[in-house]
């Protein structure tokens, strides 16, 4: 057990810097943080008669959230900005910088699947989203007819 001084992720965090040091390697993003590569990170759950996915979005609310659902593909995306905005002491600015970010992800879910029954909720930075299974594709039944 490491002292509570250390995160969770030591030896991450460790060369990770290593490799931020050199510009090259440098990916700071301004709008979604260090913890950019965890942005939509996806539970998929079955239940007997449905599918569940649970999708991280840290540090987003309800409103930068969109959800689509066209010829059975289910797209979500969430899109957000940031201004900076810094000024000298008699008010002019020095410096004023805008980022947008925005990440998606698509699933294929049926052409069957309705957009009503498909329901979301967004609570604590998780988008849950719940959807009915299609129907199985039966074969037809083969009917014999007698020959007279």
């Amino acid at each position: 057990m490491l002292p509570s001084i250390f995160s969770e992720k030591l030896f991450d965090d460790m060369f990770e810097n290593a490799f931020t040091m050199v510009p090259v390697f440098s990916r700071h993003d301004p709008v979604f943080g260090k913890n950019a590569k965890n942005l939509m990170k996806t539970d998929v759950r079955e239940l007997e008669n449905s599918f569940e996915l649970d999708i991280d979005l840290p540090g987003f609310k309800k409103e930068d959230v969109k959800i689509e659902l066209d010829n059975g593909y289910l797209s979500i995306s969430a899109a957000k900005g940031l201004d900076k905005d810094t000024e000298n002491k008699e008010g002019q600015y020095i410096r004023r910088e805008r980022y947008t970010g925005e990440c998606s992800r698509t699933f294929y879910i049926g052409e069957n699947v309705e957009p009503s029954s498909v329901t979301a909720k967004f609570e604590d930075g998780i988008l849950q989203i719940s959807f009915p299974k299609a129907p199985e594709h039966k074969e037809p039944e083969k009917k014999r007819i007698a020959i007279a």
